[in-house]
C-alpha cells in the first residue's frame, strides 16, 4: 500500500505544472503543494524523484 501520492497538476492560470503531495495517499486534499514552476508534467515528476533521491542519499543528523 502506498503511503503518499505525488501528482503533477496543471495550473489553469499560469499554464505551468505544480506538484501536489498527498499524505496519506488516499487523502482528498494535498498535504502540501509547490508553486507552479514546471513546463511539463514530466518535468515536475522528474524533479520530485530527484528531490526524494537526494534526500534518501544523505545521512540523518543523528548519524553524523
Amino acid at each position: 500500500m502506498a503511503l503518499l501520492r505525488l501528482d503533477a497538476v496543471k495550473d489553469p492560470r499560469s499554464g505551468l505544472y505544480f506538484l501536489a503531495i498527498f499524505y496519506p495517499a488516499d487523502a482528498g486534499q494535498p498535504f502540501v503543494t509547490t508553486e507552479p514552476r514546471y513546463k511539463t508534467a514530466d518535468a515536475a515528476q522528474n524533479d520530485a524523484i530527484a528531490i526524494l533521491a537526494a534526500g534518501a542519499n544523505t545521512r540523518a543528523i543523528g548519524d553524523r
